[in-house]
């Protein structure tokens, strides 16, 4: 599948719930859930190695409006609502398209 819309999304938890924030956006991978999409091609959590407490989300995805479609749904918005109970601060986001990579885990 080929990627023509993508983010990377910085989130800043609340201090000590770094840990809690990565676990709950990898529910997102989760069978019914936008990352198990069809239409979603990448999605990676990651933590900053400086600090604990900041999580980066990276995703790919088949369209725009695919996207949207998927985290307008009700397993999206219900990880959406839990996630502003574990945030320090607004969230940081960076559109681009990825070009061309690797992830093996």
């Amino acid at each position: 599948m080929i990627v023509n819309y993508g983010f990377q999304a910085t989130l800043t938890a609340k201090p000590g719930l770094g840990g809690q924030l990565a676990d709950l956006l990898l529910t997102g991978l989760d069978e019914g859930s936008p990352g198990a999409s069809e239409h979603c091609v990448v999605y990676l959590v990651s933590r900053s190695a400086s600090d604990p407490d900041v999580v980066h989300v990276t995703e790919g995805w088949t369209s725009e409006e695919d996207h949207h479609r998927i985290f307008a749904g009700e397993a999206a918005q219900a990880i959406v609502a839990r996630i502003g109970g574990l945030l320090a601060k607004e969230s940081e986001f960076s559109d681009y398209v990825p070009v061309r990579g690797k992830a093996a885990f």
